[in-house]
C-alpha cells in the first residue's frame, strides 16, 4: 500500500496505537498533521516521521473544544495548501473502570462521551468541507470491541464506542456521494502498558506469573495471541488507502477473533 503524496491528520498521535499509526502513515508516504494536547511525546514522534522524508505539522489541540478543532484544521489546510486527504481519530479515553452503570457518576459519563464521541465528531465535521471540495477523503475512527458487544463494568466507555459507530455509519451515508469513505477500526486488547497493567493485576490476584496471565488472556481469542499496535496500524492504513475504495460505514475488528 502506498499513500505517497497524501496528507493525513492524526489525533492522539504519540502513544501506543497512535504512534504506530503515525509512523505507519509516514512510511507509506503521508505528510502529517499531528494533533493533541501532550506536546513533548508528539514532537518526538514527529521527528521520527520526518526521518522518513515527510512534512509534519505539530498542532496543539483539545479535540473536545470546537474552536480549537476548527483552528487546528484551518491551520492544517493552510500548511498543506488546502489538501486534506485522510483523518485518523485515535484520541480517546477509557472512562471509569470496574464501575457499574449505577455507580458511574454523571460527570464520568459526560467526560468519556465528550472525548470518545464528540471529539471525533468535531474533527470529522471540521475536515469534511475540505474533503467534499476535493471530492476525495478517507476517515478512519479508532473504536473498540466494547462498541461491538456490551461489557459489564465499562458501561460509559462501551456507550461512547457504540455511539462512535453510529456517527461513523451516518456520516458514511451522508458523504459517500463526495467519494469519501468513513470507517472504524475496533481493536481488542492491545499489547502495551495498559495490557501489562491488567496482566499484573491478574497475576497478583491469582498468584501466577505475568506470562501466565498474558497466556490466559490470549486463550479468549481464536488466534490465541494478543494484538499489537502495529496490527491496528495495518488495518488503519488499509482503510486509509484506495485498496479500500469500496468499503465504507464498516467496523473492522482487530482482536484476534474475540467478537466472532
Amino acid at each position: 500500500m502506498t499513500l505517497e503524496g497524501k496528507t493525513a491528520i492524526v489525533t492522539g498521535p504519540a502513544k501506543g496505537m497512535g504512534a504506530a499509526v503515525t509512523l505507519g502513515l509516514a512510511r507509506a508516504g503521508c505528510d502529517l498533521v499531528l494533533a493533541g494536547r501532550d506536546q513533548p511525546p508528539i514532537e518526538a514522534v514527529a521527528e521520527k516521521a520526518r526521518s522518513f522524508g515527510r512534512r509534519v505539522l505539530v498542532a496543539p489541540c483539545d479535540i473536545t473544544d470546537e474552536a480549537a478543532v476548527n483552528a487546528m484544521v484551518d491551520r492544517a489546510a493552510a500548511f498543506f495548501d488546502g489538501r486534506l486527504d485522510i483523518l485518523v481519530n485515535v484520541a480517546g479515553g477509557t472512562g471509569p473502570l470496574g464501575k457499574t452503570g449505577i455507580e458511574t457518576t454523571a460527570a464520568e459519563f459526560d467526560q468519556i462521551i465528550q472525548l470518545n464521541m464528540k471529539g471525533s465528531w468535531l474533527t470529522m465535521r471540521a475536515v469534511l468541507p475540505f474533503m467534499q471540495a476535493q471530492r476525495y477523503g478517507k476517515i478512519v475512527n479508532v473504536g473498540g470491541t466494547f462498541g461491538l458487544r456490551g461489557r459489564a463494568g465499562r458501561m460509559a466507555y462501551s456507550a461512547s464506542k457504540w455511539g462512535l459507530r453510529g456517527i461513523t455509519k451516518s456520516l458514511a451515508l451522508e458523504v459517500g456521494p463526495f467519494n469519501i469513505n468513513v470507517n472504524s477500526v475496533c481493536p481488542g486488547m492491545v499489547d502495551g502498558p495498559r495490557f501489562r497493567k491488567v496482566c499484573g493485576e491478574m497475576a497478583e490476584r491469582l498468584g501466577i506469573s505475568m506470562a501466565e496471565a498474558a497466556a490466559r488472556h490470549a486463550e479468549d481469542y481464536a488466534l490465541r495471541r494478543i494484538s499489537t499496535a502495529e496490527d491496528v496500524a495495518a488495518a488503519v492504513l488499509f482503510l486509509a488507502s484506495d485498496n479500500a475504495r469500496q468499503i465504507t460505514g464498516q467496523d473492522l475488528a482487530v482482536d484476534g477473533g474475540w467478537v466472532i
